[in-house]
């Protein structure tokens, strides 16, 4: 146990019930990418009368909390905020059933299906041990509330106002997430731990006809459904068998009745990879293939695309991975262990890609451990309810106390160092 994690201990009891109380009331009012007002508002309230110099609407709805305790290293602490456009089914008494308009205007339920109301929760948490222990270490701890995670829009959008904010640079940054997994432990890994993703859309254009008179169109249905199946030779046939790579079609629209040929159609797809070279591959290779299909169909234009969305590669620093995992160790014994890289995509790297400094990313078990236990013995690990489930719903306790744990934990390889420091500049 280091200083932090002591500190924890002794406030933890008093704490907790106003924490879960918080977690509780984001839970059953999530807000969309970019429109986390409200929640944006209790976690600046919050640390604020912690005593942080709060900054707001940075990135649209940002917030960053920053608290200066003598010299020593900035860590930055990071938490997103976003729920997703999907209706909930946990059956919880907190459970949403909140209905917003998206980006688009259309009308979705939105639900806190990937646990980043715990993660808010946590920085809270994390920022009111930091507050109240000012003995226990030096330095700058600067805590981030991150809008638009689900859409890989808000790391960008805060870094893009970091400068004009007057905000310091981190010299490290560290961030983690509630995933499956063994309520209890964490997990840790040097270099790639996410893949990166990118999704697009591709129109395809053709021309429209009476479905009894096909000679007279060029099909764009046809044209897309060849385009679907030759996309998924990339990753068999183009893709080394070592080299890990996902490329999935998850949406193909076209047309409104059975007996009109329509004049486009449309894909959606989305790709994960853990290797820049491959990842350039892979998009030539579809702009490649569409067009060729195109231009097979003999289609009067070629396919226009249109990028949803791009998350970089999380690749862990190894020497501050290295720092975290013997704090880790150290506060969680055997609960803690090496993982292996994920396939979900962040786009937390975007703040230490952006200021050249080091970053660490990690997972905290949120399944409830005899669930986890058994359907590990029966193989069945898959069908427990993951991130981005209806039914996904983490276990409150452990898994509040240890992620506070492991933010204050990893904070401390740094803010409680006797020499405390990492490569990389912060301003």
């Amino acid at each position: 146990m280091n200083a932090l994690t002591a500190a924890l201990e002794s406030r933890y009891e008093e704490m907790a019930a106003q924490l879960l109380d918080i977690y509780r009331d984001l839970h059953r009012n999530p807000e969309l990418s970019m429109q986390e007002h409200r929640t944006a508002g209790i976690a600046a309230d919050y640390i604020e009368k912690l005593g942080y110099a709060v900054t707001r609407g940075v990135g649209v709805t940002g917030v960053v909390g920053v608290l200066r305790n003598g010299d020593g290293p900035t860590v930055m602490l990071r938490a997103d905020m976003d729920a997703l456009p999907m209706a909930e089914d946990t059956g919880l008494p907190y459970a949403s059933t909140v209905i917003a308009a998206d980006a688009d205007g259309q009308t979705v339920s939105v639900a806190h299906s990937c646990g980043h109301d715990l993660h808010v929760t946590w920085g809270l948490g994390a920022a009111h041990v930091l507050a109240n222990a000012r003995d226990a270490w030096r330095g700058t701890v600067m805590i981030v509330f991150q809008p638009g995670e689900e859409t890989a829009q808000g790391a960008s959008a805060m870094a893009g106002d970091w400068e004009a904010a007057g905000l310091p640079h981190a010299d490290v940054v560290l961030g983690q997430h509630v995933m499956v997994g063994a309520a209890g432990t964490v997990s840790y890994r040097p270099g790639v731990i996410l893949s990166a993703a990118d999704s697009l859309k591709v129109k395809l254009f053709g021309r429209g006809s009476h479905g009894s008179q096909p000679q007279t169109s060029i099909d764009p249905v046809v044209m897309a459904a060849a385009t679907v199946m030759r996309l998924q030779t990339i990753v068999s046939r183009e893709v080394a068998p070592l080299d890990s790579a996902v490329l999935t079609i998850g949406s193909l629209q076209a047309g409104t009745k059975e007996n009109i040929i329509p004049d486009d159609a449309t894909i959606k797809l989305n790709m994960r990879t853990y290797d820049e070279g491959v990842r350039t591959h892979m998009l030539q290779a579809v702009k490649r293939i569409c067009c060729a299909e195109c231009d097979a169909s003999g289609a009067p234009r070629p396919p226009e695309f249109t990028t949803l969305s791009s998350y970089p590669l999380t690749d862990n620093d190894r020497d501050a991975t290295a720092r975290v995992a013997v704090a880790f160790h150290s506060q969680f014994g055997d609960n803690a262990h090496e993982s292996k890289p994920m396939a979900a995509s962040e786009d937390f790297s975007v703040f230490g890609r952006s200021w050249g400094v080091p970053y660490v990313f990690w997972f905290v078990g949120g399944t409830d451990p005899q669930a986890h236990a058994k359907a590990k013995a029966e193989g069945t690990l898959n069908k427990l309810p993951s991130n981005h489930s209806p039914r996904f719903a983490p276990v409150l306790e452990p898994t509040l106390k240890v992620g506070l744990q492991a933010m204050l934990s990893a904070a401390s390889a740094w803010l409680c160092a006797p020499a405390a420091g990492a490569r990389g500049g912060g301003a």
